[in-house]
Formats: structure tokens, sequence, C-alpha cells
């Protein structure tokens, strides 16, 4: 079994101005790519050659782990992305967020902040632990909340590589910017399965 990566939800240029097309072929055909590239190599002649991403990422440690949790992070990452300003987020969701950080816009700010404060790089995640509690969880690396038992719902990627082209060393610029291309029909789509 080799690793593919899925078909962009997206064309290259779709992002712009927030993230350039330059920015996003690099992402997605440079890093992305690469980490698959190195996961089929990892897997050739293994017993476990036909384990899925989440299974790996469940009972694997070391390269197999760190390449394969890249790989779903990224796919992840790519479908909370869309066109600017093309989707609002669901009522159900917004009064969640509200419910459980106060108001949505304290979610944002929070959000952000833990963004823009993790050391060196990783990933920003929304999750739901297993009672349905929504959670924002910073993890470095190439950490996943699958490995923790959570249910992702929105992630930003806050490795140099996502951002670094348009921004330069400017994280909490992209951050801002990031905001106004999450694809909250994806981000509800994953709440609606908690409930």
């Amino acid at each position: 079994m080799t690793f593919d990566l899925p078909v962009l939800p997206f064309t290259y240029d779709a992002l712009e101005p927030v993230i350039s097309q330059e920015a996003v072929k690099t992402h997605f055909e440079k890093h992305h790519l690469g980490y698959a590239a190195k996961l089929n190599k990892l897997m050739e002649g293994s017993a476990t050659a036909k384990v899925s991403l989440e299974n790996l990422i469940k009972t694997s440690s070391g390269s197999i782990l760190n390449n394969a949790a890249q790989i779903w992070n990224h796919n992840f990452y790519w479908d909370c992305l869309t066109k600017l300003g093309k989707t609002s987020i669901s009522m159900n969701l917004h009064a969640a967020l509200s419910e459980e950080f106060g108001s949505f816009e304290t979610f944002r700010e929070r959000f952000t902040s833990a963004a823009s404060e993790l050391f060196g790089s990783g990933w920003v995640w929304l999750v739901a632990d297993d009672t349905g509690k929504l959670q924002i969880e910073s993890m470095p690396n190439a950490n996943c909340p699958l490995e923790y038992g959570k249910r992702p719902l929105l992630v930003v990627d806050v490795w140099e590589h996502a951002y670094y082209l348009d921004y330069q060393s400017e994280r909490l610029s992209y951050l801002k910017s990031w905001w106004t291309i999450v694809n909250w029909d994806f981000v509800g789509k994953q709440f609606s399965k908690i409930n």
C-alpha cells in the first residue's frame, strides 16, 4: 500500500491574497508530498503495509508516526481552508464556542494567542474530547489529536513553511489573515459528528 495525497480542495491560487499560489504549491508539493514519500519508503516491505494513516498514528512511533501524522495533519489543514469569505460559521457551532469560551471573539483570541505563542513548529487545534467538551490544543512538531483520543474540528499549521514565503517571520499577521479563509462548512461538519 502506498500513501497518496488527496487532491487539494481548491486551486493553488484560490487562497490569495491570504496565502499566495507559490506558498500553497510549495507547501503541498514539497512539504506535504515529502512526508508521503518518506512514509512510503519507511513502509516498503512492511507487514503493516495495508494499515491506515489513522492506525499508524495510534500505534506507531518514531519516523513512521511523525510522517503519518504530518500527512494526516496536512490533509485536515487543507480541508479547513477555502476561498476568502466563502463560508460562515453555523449558529450551532458559534453557540457552542460561545458557551465554552465565553464568546466567539474570546475563542478566536485564545486560539490565535495559542498559535502565535507555540514555540517552534507545530499545530494548534480546536478539538472535542470524549465527552464532547471543546478545547484548544497546542501540539508541537507532528503531534496529532488522534494520538490522544481527541476529535479534531479545526487546525492551523504554524510550521514556518505554512507562512514564511508570504509573511516572513510575522506569524501573527498570517494568523490574523488566516481566519478569513477558514472553511466553516468543513469545521461545522466535524462538529456535527460529536453531537
